[in-house]
């Protein structure tokens, strides 16, 4: 009885626990509470991918209304695998986040935090799980809401945590405003807000001026959520002033999901034979996409804080999710797909690294790595492990989407993007080994004696950097599952 309902449990249940731990009152219960019920996620997770794998498509009626009039649940491959992404990244977070957040955060607002934490998980599966435009949309703003919140909560340690919260909240609302007169459009033209209803009709419409307009409309509304080049501004801040533990969090799966919500909207609503949708994928989002990887990269190689280094790596790696898309092939939207897991896992592991070195050292600017290598030897092995990820070393998660990446652009009959995508990955050569220089090469400030961080922190980060080479070694069924999700939503499958 209970694996029937587990599509509704994977939203209910971290959404019940929020208000109770705020209830809780207790830093220390509410944590062992959100552990408790990142991993209950992460097991339902695994449950419904295994079902849809092996069974196929999911769909689940909310209340017994039978969808487009009631809210469908509906989860195929690609949602699953989402699913999977951020409910596994949270079950590692928690553990990594209890001395992270104490060292970060003041006591009376560890239950606040958590309680944030949990609505912003929900509203993540939300986004992912869900069958509804509208109810999409609510989800996407639940996510948004919490994580403002946790964003501010930065400002403990420094102030500026506060104006990048502020920027990240009007840019957040720009972008929901625009999806959401988008989904509106929608509706007033198809009566309808069923994704998989909205597909059929729209595909009756034609080149309706309406449908046009909202399409536009969604495209700029996610491109803002998801921080796609140029649109891109309030990430860095919010990525560098927010405690740690948000930092990885959000890093590892909040853009991810965007990126999902775009791929749902482009490929199972309006669908590839969409009159306007293959101009916008050659003439907006591969030049968008290339400039985007090129100028982030080059934007990181100058920064003095490391986070803010990695969060202009993050809207360079967006734009190789991007990238995938615009190619319009299989190949192409598998290494997106792919990238969604391969990323959450590099990144979530760099952020730990330095959260790891915020713990110890107070920031994590470039004269604080300085001789770290030597002080901080198993943070810094794994920062250097999760940055040859990043730049795409073979035996890597990186190397895997790159390699996808060059093959889909190839595919596209565009070799010179090929090379682009070579290219970049030198520029991150360039970032990443400054921080190996310092923290190598440079002896430690005078007087300064640091030790590793505590192994509640050390464990969590050491998890997801020997998952970047286990699944760089062995990616038959991470490349395999995002096959099989690019071929369904290429295929219009809903």
């Amino acid at each position: 009885m209970i694996l029937q309902h587990l599509p509704a449990l994977q939203i209910v249940v971290p959404l019940v626990a929020a208000p109770i731990c705020l209830l809780l009152r207790r830093g220390d219960l509410a944590w062992g509470l959100t552990l408790i019920v990142s991993w209950a996620a992460l097991a339902i997770a695994v449950m419904l991918l295994h079902a849809v794998i092996t069974g196929g498509v999911i769909s689940y009626e909310l209340g017994d209304w039978a969808p487009p009039w009631g809210i469908e649940y509906r989860i195929d491959a690609a949602n699953a695998f989402v699913l999977l992404i951020v409910s596994g990244i949270s079950a590692v977070v928690l553990p990594y986040a209890r001395a992270s957040v104490a060292s970060e955060i003041e006591e009376s607002k560890h239950s606040l935090f958590y309680t944030a934490y949990l609505l912003c998980l929900t509203g993540l599966l939300g986004v992912a799980i869900t069958g509804d435009a509208f109810n999409l949309f609510v989800f996407l703003e639940i996510t948004s809401l919490a994580t403002y919140v946790l964003v501010a909560m930065g400002a403990g340690r420094d102030r500026r945590a506060l104006t990048a919260a502020f920027t990240y909240l009007v840019m957040g609302t720009i972008g929901a405003t625009f999806f959401v007169i988008g989904v509106g459009l929608l509706y007033m033209v198809t009566g309808t807000l069923n994704m998989a209803d909205l597909a059929l009709r729209i595909a009756d419409l034609g080149d309706n001026r309406t449908v046009l307009v909202a399409f536009a409309f969604l495209v700029v509304g996610l491109g803002l959520k998801l921080a796609l080049f140029p649109l891109h501004l309030w990430l860095p801040n919010a990525y560098a002033y927010a405690p740690s533990v948000v930092s990885v969090f959000i890093a590892a799966t909040s853009t991810k999901v965007a990126v999902y919500a775009l791929l749902r909207f482009l490929f199972t609503i309006f669908g590839l034979e969409f009159s306007v949708e293959a101009l916008t994928l050659t003439y907006v989002f591969l030049p968008l996409a290339i400039a985007g990887m090129f100028a982030a990269s080059t934007v990181a190689i100058f920064q003095v804080d490391i986070k803010r280094m990695l969060a202009y790596s993050s809207v360079a790696q967006l734009g190789y999710m991007v990238l995938g898309v615009s190619f319009g092939n299989v190949t192409g939207l598998t290494a997106t797909i792919l990238h969604l897991f391969n990323h959450a896992l590099i990144k979530g592991g760099l952020f730990m690294a330095l959260g790891c070195v915020v713990y110890r050292c107070g920031s994590a600017s470039i004269d604080e790595m300085r001789g770290l290598g030597r002080q901080m030897p198993l943070t810094m092995a794994a920062f250097v492990i999760g940055g040859l990820s990043l730049i795409g070393i073979p035996l890597t998660v990186g190397f895997i989407s790159k390699w996808y990446l060059i093959l889909g652009a190839l595919e596209a009959g565009w070799w010179p993007v090929a090379v682009l995508i070579v290219a970049t990955s030198l520029l991150a050569v360039l970032y990443i080994g400054r921080v190996v220089e310092v923290a190598y090469l440079q002896p430690a400030p005078e007087g300064r004696v640091v030790t590793e961080a505590p192994r509640s922190m050390l464990i969590p980060m050491w998890v997801l950097i020997v998952a970047n080479i286990y699944f760089g070694i062995d990616a038959s069924l991470t490349t395999s599952v995002a096959g099989t999700a690019a071929r369904a939503l290429i295929g219009g499958t809903p």
